[in-house]
């Protein structure tokens, strides 16, 4: 009974901090749906995460790749080791990615477009 008390307790704490976001910045799921919004403005030119987009697809892409199966099969613990590395990387540039973006789109939404007269 102990353990699945404690469990439960993990399991609670684990969704509070992805729904109200860590350091009160956004939560986990706003970030995932700003996610399509930042490629289309992006692919659009409106906001400069173009390198940091692709960046983050290659990093996805090797992860994903059969390629990289192959350094794993012959190298075990070391070939796990790059995996490691790239979706700890890959998981910190989404998050500090989703949140620049969401902090642009709030700046925006506070802009009045019109002239600008000299």
């Amino acid at each position: 009974m102990g353990r699945t008390l404690k469990r439960t307790a993990a399991f609670t704490a684990l969704a509070r901090a992805l729904t109200a976001g860590a350091r009160g910045g956004p939560s986990l799921g706003e970030r995932l749906v700003a996610l399509p919004r930042m490629i289309r403005a992006t692919a659009r030119g409106e906001y400069d995460g173009g390198l940091r987009l692709a960046m983050i697809a290659a990093a996805t892409a090797y992860v994903v790749s059969p390629i990289d199966v192959v350094p794993e099969l012959f190298l075990t613990v070391f070939g796990l080791v790059d995996d490691a590395v790239m979706v700890t990387w890959l998981a910190g540039s989404v998050l500090s990615e989703t949140e620049r973006f969401l902090e642009w789109e709030a700046r925006r939404s506070s802009v009045v477009p019109g002239h600008v007269t000299p």
